[in-house]
């Protein structure tokens, strides 16, 4: 059995567990190299794992060798090895810019931390829904505490926001396992693919309710219109470094949408196949557009940059509706390019805010910013990757996402608002950016300057965009190479299953 599937679940739980420990806890260096050192691992762990899996296929883990339906099993295919690398990735940078002192304002930041990790690598690696669900509930849980870190007015608002309405979702998500469970006797999600294929008129009801009740939780998850209003407040009111960590917890959502209704309601489930692709694309395009809306009526940065995140969001889910290759390795290229530059952006509000004084991030003019070559340099080179300028990954992702529309009846509107969108995202940046950096009152500058750690936690996850640009053609192809082996799950499943002696 391959064990190093089960390892990105194991490692950030086990470190949480020693971090917790009293040699461990009471110091504080000693918590920061220990979360530090473990989020690396991980990385590497998860690249190691992407080689795998490209070595040698879909790669399945079944836990304590219980067999599914009845057991609990992991898989491990390209989109999920995608996934997990680009969470430690983000981790990384958001690990080491908390450990240059924002982990101290609040309790249990790194055991936290590492716990989120857990949970959102749990639900990228689970091959079934309910697992999906515990996995949800692990990453949420830790989200509400590391939410209101370093407390505040503010914090304590949007938690109880976000709290009431996962709650919610939560209930949803059970009454749907539960209808699914009912009509199709698994929640194995590769069980579920060759039962949806061949089932009976009498149950296709219960089992397309049961699929739009998902459609709500996931579209909760990712914040999709009309279920994205929690996001502004919660992100812009989280600490920097969560909220960079929670640039991935949109894509969570994102990815549950495009797992579920590519495989289980994908070409192949009869009656039932693209169920809720209409809905996606509709709400899709809203979400893109209200994003865009707000990011041009944003009146402080870290709102904007919360507001990109809809932008991305919208894009992201509109191209699920499309359900084919291109449009799915459009979605993977552009989710691991939109999730690091906004995990980045919401690094770089913090810096300036704290270099601007009283004023913070809000979009007034303010005391001239202490280091502004640094800080304004890396402003404009998220700025122009987030907006989809070229020549870095922004741009080669939206063009991506035009491509895949190309001889589609949906092509003229997904063009349209995408770029549409995309001008009014660069006039919102340009404001923000000549306000935060050239609006200034007085001569007086800062005396904060940025710390070492926190430079290299932004550097690290901008390079990700121009290291996307160099080596675009690799990165495209593995884009491509996951979308293809998603389109063909099923008879993936078929061919691996029998050989791994794991049956369904």
């Amino acid at each position: 059995m391959n064990h190093l599937v089960i390892i990105p679940i194991l490692l950030p739980m086990l470190t949480a567990l020693l971090i917790m420990l009293p040699p461990v806890h009471y110091s504080p260096w000693r918590r920061r190299l220990v979360s530090m050192v473990s989020t690396v691992l991980l990385l590497l762990v998860c690249v190691a794992l992407l080689f795998k899996v490209l070595a040698n296929g879909m790669t399945f883990y079944a836990v304590g060798n219980w067999v599914p339906p009845f057991g609990i099993i992991m898989v491990a295919d390209l989109v999920s090895a995608i996934m997990l690398c680009l969470t430690a990735f983000l981790a990384v940078g958001a690990v080491f810019y908390g450990s240059a002192g924002e982990d101290e304002r609040g309790s249990f930041f790194h055991p936290l931390f590492q716990f989120q990790l857990m949970g959102i690598n749990g639900a990228f690696l689970t091959g079934d829904l309910f697992n999906l669900f515990v996995f949800f509930e692990v990453l949420l849980i830790a989200s509400y505490a590391l939410l209101i870190h370093a407390g505040g007015k503010n914090k304590t608002k949007a938690a109880v926001h976000y709290v009431i309405l996962n709650l919610t979702g939560s209930a949803i998500f059970l009454l749907a396992l539960a209808v699914l469970y009912g009509s199709l006797g698994t929640l194995n999600i590769a069980d579920m693919a060759l039962k949806v294929a061949d089932l009976p008129p009498d149950n296709q009801m219960l089992v397309k309710v049961g699929g739009l009740m998902l459609l709500i939780v996931f579209g909760l998850k990712a914040a999709i219109l009309p279920l994205q209003f929690w996001l502004p407040a919660t992100y812009s009111s989280a600490s920097a470094p969560v909220a960079a960590l929670f640039a991935v917890m949109t894509k969570i959502g994102v990815y549950a949408l495009l797992r579920v209704f590519t495989t289980i309601f994908g070409e192949q489930a009869g009656p039932l196949a693209g169920l809720a692709t209409n809905l996606m694309w509709v709400f899709g395009l809203a979400t893109l557009f209200l994003g865009a809306l707000g990011v041009l009526a944003s009146k402080d940065f870290r709102k904007l940059v919360a507001n990109l995140v809809l932008v991305s969001v919208g894009s992201l889910v509109a191209m699920v509706a499309f359900q084919n290759t291109a449009a799915n390795a459009a979605i993977l290229y552009y989710t691991v390019h939109s999730t690091l530059v906004c995990g980045a952006l919401f690094l770089l509000a913090d810096l300036i805010a704290v270099q601007r004084g009283k004023a913070a991030d809000r979009l007034v003019a303010a005391r001239r910013v202490s280091q502004p070559i640094l800080l304004g340099g890396l402003f404009i080179f998220a700025a122009i990757s987030v907006a989809g300028l070229p020549p870095f990954s922004g741009f080669i992702g939206k063009l991506m996402l035009l491509q895949a529309a190309v001889g589609s009846a949906k092509q003229f509107w997904l063009w349209g608002f995408l770029l549409l969108c995309s001008l009014m995202v660069l006039v919102g940046l340009s404001r923000a950016g000549s306000t935060l950096f050239w609006r200034v009152s007085g001569l007086q500058k800062a005396d904060e300057r940025a710390l070492p750690l926190q430079v290299f936690a932004v550097f690290w996850l901008l390079s990700a965009s121009a290291l996307m640009m160099v080596f675009a053609g690799p990165l495209t192809e593995l884009s491509f190479a996951g979308a293809t082996q998603l389109g063909d799950v099923i008879q993936t499943i078929r061919t691996i299953l029998p050989a791994s002696g794991v049956s369904l």
